[in-house]
């Protein structure tokens, strides 16, 4: 395919905020393309590169077949179509205190990152840090010392690519990824085109990912808090503190601006991410190891991280389970069931919702990313309940409603969206987990 009709369907990508900002492309554009950044996100320099064909076929904005992946990765598809293929469920956290306390949640992917370069089956980790080059940003980098990976410890809820990192591998070293679901699978289809630098990385390692923000959520958010542009920010830490830790933000006179991250949720809806409403994918499916929060009375009681993760490949179910063995980790076997139960909401948001949103930006005409799958069965009250949700969205989405939203004190804004969102989730329940438990799919 010719490079102007390859440029065209990448800037489609763009234009319809379909772009994952993943930077997989630029690894196909004859070594003179980069990463950019916008008010959404990172995307590609089309106008510095020439792209090969392959760019297309690594680009989540357009869309990569979720069966097609899963049999040519891993054999076959995965008997649990929620989950994603799994050698083992648990739950725990980083033995370190030092690493836990300072963690999202547990601490598991810093432990898990720190062993394999200790053991040496890596020799460096990309990793994502905010603050690079400046407070309210954040971009990844190759860590390749223990000091490094406990650096890039916290959340990052903004746009950030890493696959473009891929350029900087040394040829002959071994790497792990820290990747979010459509990156994983963006890399996972560059391991099956035989790209070199994609050969080397020998572990993907992933958040579970359910809502990531533009950057103006930060910046509204300040002028919530009444922050002058003449004081600028000097740190800016997800989630600082105890578990489920508070957005904390430092800026030059002194001044210290926090707040809870069950109220400062309430920025997702009028910031959300393009890629987090019409990707399928939230326990990153492709991730050797997958990680998330145990949300759950039984461990949120404890007020300290407790992490929930998976293993999905014999490689790293022997790692996990040597560490557990080694006192790294402390962690138990759960069934999947408990685990599904801990995210149904968000599992259901994905697997079923943004294919409904999917369908809805399809209708009036506007391309969406392809997954190679759809649900055989949505009910009803499903269907009607993402009509909702998606008219919200919309309604907050709009210049307006960013603006009201500033004005509003956070005090008041958070304590009152998180009331409502509780609501929410106990009225929708019954639609959004009816048929959830018999979730199955059918290739298209």
């Amino acid at each position: 395919m010719a490079s102007e009709e390859t440029e065209h369907k990448l800037e489609q990508v763009i234009k319809h905020k379909n772009c994952a900002g993943c930077g997989a492309c630029i690894l196909f554009s004859n070594g003179s393309s980069k990463m950019i950044p916008t008010p959404h996100g990172p995307v590609p320099d089309l106008s510095s590169g020439e792209f090969t064909q392959e760019a297309l076929e690594v680009c989540p904005g357009i869309g990569i077949s979720y069966p097609e992946l899963y049999e040519t990765h891993y054999g076959n598809l995965p008997e649990n179509l929620l989950y994603g293929h799994i050698q083992k469920v648990r739950i725990g956290h980083s033995a370190s205190e030092g690493i836990r306390n300072k963690s999202a949640s547990g601490g598991i992917i810093t432990a898990t990152l720190i062993y394999l370069l200790q053991k040496g089956y890596i020799d460096g980790a990309v990793c994502v840090k905010q603050g690079m080059p400046e407070p309210l940003e954040a971009s990844s980098f190759i860590a390749r010392s223990e000091e490094e990976i406990k650096g890039s410890m916290q959340s990052v809820y903004i746009p950030v690519s890493t696959l473009d990192r891929l350029k900087d591998f040394k040829p002959g070293e071994k790497y792990a990824m820290v990747c979010l679901p459509e990156q994983s699978a963006a890399l996972r289809k560059l391991q099956s085109l035989k790209h070199p630098a994609a050969l080397q990385v020998q572990y993907i390692l992933g958040p579970y990912t359910g809502t990531a923000l533009y950057p103006a959520a930060i910046h509204a958010f300040l002028r919530s808090k009444r922050i002058s542009k003449k004081d600028p920010v000097t740190s800016l830490k997800w989630r600082e503190g105890d578990w489920p830790g508070h957005l904390e933000i430092k800026t030059r006179s002194g001044k210290v601006v926090t707040s809870k991250k069950v109220y400062y949720n309430y920025l997702i809806p009028f910031f959300i991410t393009h890629t987090s409403l019409r990707s399928m994918d939230f326990v990153n499916e492709f991730a050797d190891l997958s990680v998330g929060d145990a949300w759950s009375p039984e461990y949120e009681s404890q007020g300290k991280g407790f992490s929930v993760f998976i293993t999905r490949t014999k490689k790293m179910e022997s790692i996990i389970s040597d560490m557990n063995d080694q006192h790294l980790i402390n962690a138990e076997d759960v069934a999947e069931e408990k685990s599904i139960a801990m995210h149904g909401h968000m599992l259901d948001f994905k697997k079923r919702g943004s294919y409904l949103r999917n369908r809805m930006r399809a209708f009036f005409g506007h391309p969406v990313p392809d997954h190679g799958y759809r649900p055989i069965y949505i009910s009803f009250s499903r269907k009607l309940t993402e009509m909702v949700i998606s008219f919200i969205l919309l309604l907050a989405g709009n210049r307006f409603s960013r603006a009201i939203m500033t004005i509003i004190p956070e005090k008041m804004i958070g304590p009152a969206f998180n009331y409502m969102r509780l609501r929410w989730k106990k009225i929708s329940k019954p639609a959004k987990r009816k048929g959830l438990d018999t979730y199955q799919i059918k290739r298209i």
